[in-house]
Order: structure tokens, then C-alpha cells, then sequence
């Protein structure tokens, strides 16, 4: 019998793998940067134009312009702690579904217990 089950696929950190996730962030933290001042221009175009009411219009951009720096914030958090991090540290990049072969006498535990993909530099280099 075949079943689907749920595989943690891990990153192991290596010079390579940590400039790469640095320049992601830098480049996500960099865009969200942006959407944050093409909302503040916008925000001041539609205020101009009165055309609608100035209250809900600027209270909805000062949301979104916050829900954006929230995520700045998590990607400072995260390229911090990325530098503290030590070279061979395994990360958590996704979890991704399998199909397993389950037959007569297999261990329930072993089974649910899930597996987990090892990925070094882009290569698969062990399934547990």
C-alpha cells in the first residue's frame, strides 16, 4: 500500500548556501523597501486628487506600508541570525509530500515518525 505522508526537506549551511540566502534576504528586504515608498507616493497622489475619503484611504496605505516593515524586521532578525549561525547547520527550507510503500510488519513509528531530505550546496546528499 502506498500513502502519502509529509518529508522535511533540511539545507546544510555552507559558505555558498549562506551567501545565498544573505543576498535573498537583502534582495526581499530591498524590494519590500520599495513598496513601502511607492505606498507613501501613492498615499499622496490619491490625497490630492480627493477623491476619496482621506481618513480610511490613509489609515488602509498606513497599514500595508506596516504589515511591510513587519517583514523587514523579520528579515533583519533573520540575517542575524543567520551570521551566528555555525557552517554545517542544518535549516529548515520546506516540507514537501511523499509517497511511501508501507507493507505487513512495518514499524507504525518508523513510518510516522516522517523523513527528512538532506540538500548540501543544491545536491541531495541524504534521505533519513
Amino acid at each position: 500500500m502506498k500513502i502519502i505522508q509529509s518529508v522535511v526537506v533540511k539545507q546544510v549551511l555552507t559558505e555558498n548556501s549562506k551567501s545565498e540566502l544573505l543576498n535573498k534576504y537583502h534582495s526581499n528586504k530591498l524590494q519590500l523597501q520599495k513598496e513601502c515608498d511607492q505606498l507613501r507616493f501613492e498615499m499622496k497622489k490619491q490625497e490630492k486628487s480627493k477623491k476619496f475619503h482621506a481618513a480610511n484611504l490613509k489609515k488602509q496605505f498606513e497599514k500595508e506600508i506596516q504589515m511591510r516593515k513587519e517583514k523587514i524586521k523579520l528579515l533583519d532578525f533573520q540575517i542575524e541570525q543567520l551570521h551566528i549561525l555555525p557552517l554545517g547547520s542544518e535549516l529548515k527550507e520546506k516540507e514537501i509530500n511523499a509517497i511511501i510503500d508501507i507493507e505487513i510488519g512495518d514499524r507504525w513509528e518508523d513510518i510516522q515518525s516522517g523523513g527528512t531530505i538532506i540538500i548540501k550546496d543544491g545536491i541531495v546528499e541524504d534521505i533519513r
